[in-house]
């Protein structure tokens, strides 16, 4: 899916899976991409911080020249932690929000963001609202209590719930479609990356999981298969599409929906 032109790119969570793998194939396609992550990257930043997350823009802007044509925003975490909350919602809307000002510079700019088929699924209010209210203490206190109740799990899936919400929210915007940047959502089942490996080798843990998560066709992802729609989503073919969280889940969604999502 590779444009006649070269891109420049930025690619968070580029050390690993979803994020790796979404760089590799764009820089074989002959694309600059910059990726980012904790260490070891173009761009050194740890998204659960302000202080990261400002480092990131600055950086951005001086290693792009103050343009960038697409960014692709793939960090994120999957622990009982606040810093869930803090990494898959605030640093993925600070990405975001932070690089508009250098998508807007670029060529047919278009921004991505990973969200979860876990959006669907029972979260906790607390959470996400203080989240899309831009109350970062109010989220983490909330995701701390969550804690508490024994219900840590629920962390992951209310960020990545209200991070698709405020792709919805924000999309249609003045900022964003009016200035000609569609800005979108994918929503994978489970793939196999080195965050999610570990936890499904445990005994009983991969039953536990298909079984939320059903994913009919073809099963569990490879982080390769995901990145083509990346691709797509963030290339200068996507013209009209936005707005949209795009289900990559072998099925979860119209197993566990069905219908009646419509």
């Amino acid at each position: 899916m590779s444009s006649a032109r070269p891109r420049t790119y930025l690619v968070t969570g580029a050390a690993s899976g979803i994020g790796e793998a979404t760089a590799a194939r764009l820089r074989a396609q002959g694309h600059t991409v910059l990726g980012s992550d904790l260490a070891g990257s173009d761009i050194d930043a740890d998204l659960s911080t302000p202080e990261g997350r400002a480092r990131l823009v600055d950086r951005a802007r001086e290693l792009s020249g103050g343009g960038l044509d697409a960014v692709i925003a793939s960090a994120g975490r999957n622990l009982f932690d606040p810093q869930t909350i803090k990494v898959n919602y605030f640093g993925a809307v600070a990405t975001l929000e932070g690089l508009r000002p250098l998508l807007a510079a670029g060529d047919d700019p278009r921004a991505v963001v990973i969200s979860s088929v876990t959006a669907i699924h029972p979260h906790d209010p607390a959470i996400a609202d203080a989240a899309l209210a831009g109350d970062e203490p109010a989220a983490t206190a909330a995701a701390e209590a969550a804690l508490e109740r024994g219900e840590g799990h629920t962390i992951y899936g209310s960020s990545k719930n209200a991070l698709a919400r405020w792709v919805r929210r924000t999309a249609a915007t003045a900022e964003w479609a009016g200035a000609g940047i569609p800005l979108n959502a994918i929503a994978p089942g489970t793939v196999l990356t080195p965050m999610t490996e570990p936890m499904l080798a445990a005994p009983g843990v991969r039953e536990i999981v298909d079984s939320v998560i059903p994913m009919p066709l073809h099963g569990h992802a490879a982080a390769g298969q995901v990145a083509p729609l990346l691709d797509f989503l963030s290339s200068p073919e996507n013209t009209h599409v936005t707005g949209q969280i795009v289900f990559i889940d072998g099925g979860a969604d119209a197993t566990l929906r069905g219908e009646g999502a419509w």
